[in-house]
Parts: structure tokens; C-alpha cells; sequence
């Protein structure tokens, strides 16, 4: 790229071929939904609903909106949007038919007729009429339709199931029987409260997802998340390691704003896999890294992922107690994978790769500074004691009022159009995925199925809490295989967290329990979107990225275990006491870095298989917060050391 001082362009040429970068953005799709490539007259036309939509939603954050009229009026909006955007299938991606337009009118006439008299309209719920069961019907038809649309089958034919699990209840066996509810019941509960479709899902994504959207397309406009690229290659550079580490924190600072794993991936994939290659890196080494990098931005403050915002409105607590208790986690993450840059670099030989010396830190630091500034702004702001809504509201502005600090990176009309377009476009998938959730967890409260399914789990692990945690996880591994991120956790969160909570786990670590394992789905076989999307970047094999990218999320898969296994643990979280969080977390990272080093077969030296045996052993006794485990897991970690230091005939390097 252009190495002139006055511009932000501080990384290598890409030389990734356009056939492996389309191929990789077909995991982008799977993951949000396949989008209409139009032009003309109609794209003028969506752009005009999208911006609406957006500025429809900035002026809710700061204006008093009735509860169903901003749940319902964003509903209208995505199924209108959503049915002119996302085609039936891939082959009619190039034009709109008029089925389409008619399904978007007919859904926007459903919540017209919803909103018209809501008052006498919700007190009808248990007994609807002829016109609300007709209306009710085809709302719900019209939810399944685009959420087929925007993610594909598996969603539509999972809440098909939950919706005739209560219609049959009292036909099925034991213990899954219940009562039964008519199509009456159903509809009404779906459609006319604010219990199903209209529930927590969608006033999650009418209030916090889509205002987070519209803050990430605005960073994206304007450039900070190619700054976000830039500055790491300046701030990691002139280190053998230097590679794999400015894509650890790139991928931290990318995937902040964004909040989506592939996307981040596969973004900084087109930059950073040319300079991984000339470090030394293999495809399947490199793809996993990358795609280990994405997973830590669905995980990572002061954004996370959707799911998110549903923990923080489903326990009633604010989101910034969300975002406090997911600080060392993600400390812990980012260290192990930090940890195995060195480990790899020592073992494979890494290379050192030399940046454009005109492109110093300081340098690029001082013309581009002002892209961090609203980032800091939505914690500051929340500590502060505001809302999450306003806090992203402001920095939302502050991104807009920044941005002209420096000309190609000012917001002006049409780069404005765009961000606005971008945001409401953005939120559609997720929107839909979140009305689709609705009517799993209208179907869960109306008939105690997540009493019941969590007694099974329970029952199948005979009350013990890590056998437990064990089938939670791998319910939620399969769960993962068919939904996004967002959907998996909603279920694993009616249906699995009170088995979890029955056994006296806190709800908030139950439920990040089920966050940081619904986040596991995006490297999990035989999906994997990340390191799929890596592979096709890459050219590696698509398994063997998954495998890399297991080696580098191992703590993803463990930390859920340290703060549900002990009460101590839950000192990962940040609370309870500041000795036993002091601990904790020190044990922690000591644990966390004995498993980098057993995994990746380097601690001092290679590690043999023995010593890779004790680094494992003396990690995962250190999962468990107790004294005792804490012990024998630090004296095999120092057992290891001493081998390796008096091990003879054997260098470091």
C-alpha cells in the first residue's frame, strides 16, 4: 500500500486472490444472510427505509417511545427491509420479485393492525377474534420466512418444533407432557403480548443491538477499523513475534465495534494472512490464528456480541456489570493466545518481519488518535451512571463530530447515507434471528419446558454440578451447529441455565457460562464459520484450521468451568471479595499458561510428552478454585520447570 507519512496506510499489499476473498465472504453470508446486489432506482429506495430506520432509532434513544410502538415499528421495519434485502434464494439475489414487496407490505399491515387499538388489542390475547387469529397466523408464518431467509433453514424448523411441542403436549410422553395450547392460545401469546415475538429478544434488539450497529458502521466509515489494523502493525512490530501478535490485537481492537467473528476474521484475514506467510506461518497455523482472533471479538469489551445485551436484560442487571464481569475472561483469552505467539515463534522459527520505517507509532498515533475516543466514551459514560443506550448514543455522535478531525476521514453526506444505511442493514439478521428466538421462549414460559428439560440434564448427571457443566456445554456445541451465536444463546438460556442455577451456580454465571460456550458454536465442527472462512482466506484445509483454531480458543473452553466449578470462581467475574478475585485470577493465569505451554509443546524447551502431560495435568487442577487443586497444580508446573532446567544436552532456543 501507498507508505506516504500523511495517510494511515501502514500494511502490507494484500495477495490474497479475488477467488479465495469472494469464497471466504461466502462464510460472512451464512453467517448474516445472503443480501440483493441492486442498483438504481430500488437500492435508492432501500437506502431511503434503512436511513429512516436508523435515524428512527437514534431518536428513540433519547425520546420516550411506548414499549410496543418501538418493539413494533422495528419489527415492521425489518420485515419490510428484510424481504426487499434478503431473496428467497441466492439465484433471485439480483432482483426484487413482487411476492416480495407483497410479503414486506403484509408484514409492515400485521403490526398496523396490532398498533391500531393496542390497549383493547392485548386485553383480547386469551381470547382472540376471528381477524386477530388471521393477522396472528401470518405474523408468525412471516417471522419463520425471514429469519429462512437471513439464516437459513435450521432456525425456522427449530421454532416450528417448539411451536408444535405446545399444540401437542398432552400426546407426548413423559416427562416431556404438558397440557396443551390451541392454536387461540398460541397465537395470542405469540402475537398479542409482549411475552413471544415481542419479548425480550426483540426489545434487545430494538434498544441495544441495533443502536450498536449503527456505532460500528459509523467506526467503519470512517475509517478506525483500518486504523484499528494500522496501529497494530506499528505497535507490534520488529519482533519475530511481531506478526502473530499484531493480529492478537488487532483483532481486539477490530472486533470491539464490530461485535461479529467471521466478518472480523475474514477482514483482517485479506491484510494480515500475506505478512503470517512471510513470518513462517502454515496456512492451518495462520487461518487458526485469524479465526481465533475472531472469536475474541464476540467476547471482548466494551462491545461483545448481541447476546450480550440479552444477559443484561434477562437477569436485569446493567450492562456494565456485563461488561465488568467479562474483563478477565478476556484477559485470560487474548494472554493464552498471546503466550502461544511466543511459544510458536521459538518453535517453528518465526521470522521477523520489517514494517515501513516512515510509519512509526507516534506517528500514526498523533493523526489518528481520535478514532479511540468514542470507544472510551460508552464505558466512561456508563460508569458515569448512564444507560448503555445513551452511552452509545453519545459516542455515536462523538464518532460523527471526531471523524472531521482529519479529511479523509470525515463523515460527510454520502459516507453519512452510507454509515446509516450500513447500521439498519446490519441489524436486519440479527433481528430476525431475535423475533425467530421470541417464539422459543414465548413456547418455554408458557409450558415450564426449561424447568423441566434443565430436571432431565440433572437427572442425567446426577447432581454433579462438572458433569452438569459438561452436558450444558456439549448441548450447547449442538445447538451451536445449527444456530447463530445470538439464537444459540437465547435457548441454552431457557432451557439449560436453570439446571445450572437448581445447583446453586450465581444465574450471572450460569448465563455467561452459556454465552462463552453459545460463542464456541463459530469454531466447532462441522460449521466452524470462523476457521472455514480462514481456510478459504488461507487455502489451508478447512479441518485443520478448526483444529489450530481449537488450540488457540482452549481458554474460551475452560474459563466457563473456573467460575461455575467453586463459589470462589465466580472471582473471575469480579465478585465477591477482592482477596479471593486477587487469587483466583492469579491461579488463573498461571493455569492458563501452563495449558498454552502443554498444548503448543513449548515452556523453557520443547516439552516431551510427559512434560506436556504434567503442564496439562497441573493447568486443569488450577480450573478448580481451591487450595488444595491450586497446589498440586503449581508444584507439577514447577515439577516441569525443574525438568526442563536440569534436562541435559538441550538448548533453550
Amino acid at each position: 500500500m501507498d507508505s506516504d507519512p500523511n495517510t494511515a496506510e501502514a500494511v502490507p499489499q494484500p495477495v490474497i486472490s479475488e477467488e479465495r476473498l469472494k469464497e471466504a465472504e461466502k462464510y460472512i453470508e451464512e453467517e448474516e444472510g445472503v443480501t440483493r446486489r441492486l442498483s438504481g432506482p430500488l437500492d435508492l429506495f432501500i437506502t431511503v427505509i434503512a436511513v429512516s430506520m436508523s435515524l428512527y432509532h437514534l431518536y428513540a434513544a433519547v425520546e420516550t417511545v411506548t414499549t410496543q410502538i418501538l418493539r413494533g415499528v422495528h419489527v415492521a421495519f425489518v420485515f419490510f427491509l428484510g424481504f426487499l434485502v434478503f431473496p428467497p434464494f441466492k439465484k433471485f439475489k439480483h432482483r426484487i420479485a413482487w411476492y416480495d414487496l407483497g410479503l414486506a407490505l403484509l408484514g409492515v399491515s400485521t403490526i398496523v393492525y396490532m398498533l391500531f387499538d393496542f390497549e383493547e388489542f392485548i386485553y383480547r390475547a386469551v381470547t382472540p377474534t376471528f381477524w386477530d387469529k388471521t393477522f396472528g397466523i401470518i405474523f408468525i408464518l412471516l417471522v419463520l420466512e425471514i429469519v429462512r431467509r437471513a439464516t437459513g433453514w435450521i432456525m425456522p424448523l427449530i421454532s416450528l418444533l417448539f411451536l408444535l411441542y405446545a399444540y401437542f403436549g398432552p400426546h407426548l410422553p413423559s416427562p416431556w407432557t404438558h397440557r396443551g395450547y390451541d392454536v387461540e392460545r398460541v397465537v395470542g401469546h405469540m402475537y398479542m403480548t409482549l411475552e413471544g415475538v415481542f419479548g425480550v429478544p426483540i426489545d434487545v434488539s430494538s434498544t441495544f443491538i441495533i443502536l450498536f450497529t449503527i456505532y460500528g458502521a459509523f467506526l467503519e466509515y470512517s475509517g478506525a477499523g483500518k486504523f484499528f489494523i494500522d496501529f497494530s502493525f506499528a505497535a507490534m512490530g520488529g519482533k519475530p513475534t511481531g506478526a502473530g501478535r499484531t493480529v492478537t490485537l488487532a483483532s481486539f481492537l477490530l472486533g470491539g465495534p464490530s461485535g461479529s467473528g467471521v466478518a472480523t476474521t475474514v477482514t483482517l484475514g485479506s491484510v494480515a494472512y500475506p505478512m503470517l506467510a512471510k513470518a513462517g506461518y502454515d496456512k492451518e497455523s495462520a487461518g487458526g490464528l485469524l479465526s481465533a482472533g475472531g472469536i475474541g471479538a464476540i467476547i471482548s469489551p466494551p462491545v461483545l456480541g448481541a447476546a450480550a445485551f440479552l444477559i443484561a436484560e434477562i437477569l436485569k442487571i446493567s450492562y456494565l456489570d456485563v461488561l465488568r464481569m467479562a474483563v478477565i475472561p478476556t484477559f485470560l483469552y487474548y494472554l493464552s493466545i498471546f503466550l502461544m505467539v511466543e511459544f510458536d515463534a521459538k518453535k517453528f522459527g518465526v521470522k521477523k518481519i520489517e514494517l515501513d520505517e516512515k510509519f512509526s507509532l507516534r506517528q500514526l498515533t498523533k493523526r489518528y488518535w481520535f478514532h479511540f475516543t468514542s470507544l472510551i466514551t460508552i464505558v466512561v459514560l456508563m460508569v458515569w451512571g448512564f444507560t448503555p443506550i445513551l452511552s452509545v448514543f453519545y459516542a455515536t455522535l462523538i464518532a460523527l463530530g471526531v471523524s472531521f478531525f482529519r479529511r479523509e476521514t470525515a463523515l460527510k453526506p454520502k459516507k453519512l447515507i452510507s454509515a446509516l444505511r450500513s447500521g439498519s442493514i446490519g441489524v436486519l439478521g440479527v433481528a430476525a434471528t431475535c423475533a425467530s428466538a421470541g417464539i422459543i421462549v414465548g413456547v418455554v414460559t408458557l409450558t415450564g419446558l426449561g424447568l423441566k428439560f434443565s430436571s432431565i440434564i440433572i437427572s442425567y448427571a446426577g447432581g454433579n454440578l462438572f458433569l452438569t457443566c459438561a452436558f450444558t456445554g456439549v448441548l450447547m456445541w449442538i445447538i451451536g451447529l445449527a444456530v447463530p451465536v445470538t439464537a444459540s444463546y437465547i435457548i441454552g438460556a431457557v432451557i439449560a441455565a436453570p439446571a445450572l442455577i437448581m445447583l446453586k451456580v450465581p444465574d450471572y454465571a450460569a448465563h455467561m457460562f452459556i454465552f462463552y460456550y453459545a460463542v464456541l458454536s463459530e469454531v466447532s465442527p462441522p460449521t466452524a464459520l470462523s476457521p472455514f472462512a480462514a481456510a478459504a482466506l488461507t487455502g489451508g484445509n478447512p479441518f485443520k484450521t478448526t483444529m489450530m483454531a481449537w488450540k488457540y480458543t482452549l481458554p474460551a473452553f475452560i474459563v466457563p468451568f473456573m467460575f461455575t466449578l467453586h463459589p470462589d470462581g465466580v472471582g473471575l467475574l469480579l465478585s465477591g471479595p477482592w482477596l479471593k478475585i486477587g487469587w483466583t485470577s492469579f491461579t488463573s493465569v498461571i493455569g492458563i499458561a501452563a495449558l498454552a505451554a502443554g498444548v503448543d509443546a513449548w515452556l523453557l524447551i520443547r516439552a516431551n510428552w510427559v512434560e506436556r502431560i504434567l503442564l496439562i495435568a497441573g493447568g486443569l487442577f488450577m480450573v478448580y478454585s481451591s487450595w488444595v487443586y491450586d497446589a498440586v497444580g503449581l508444584g507439577l508446573i514447577v515439577l516441569v520447570v525443574v525438568l526442563q532446567k536440569t534436562r541435559p544436552g538441550l538448548s533453550p532456543a
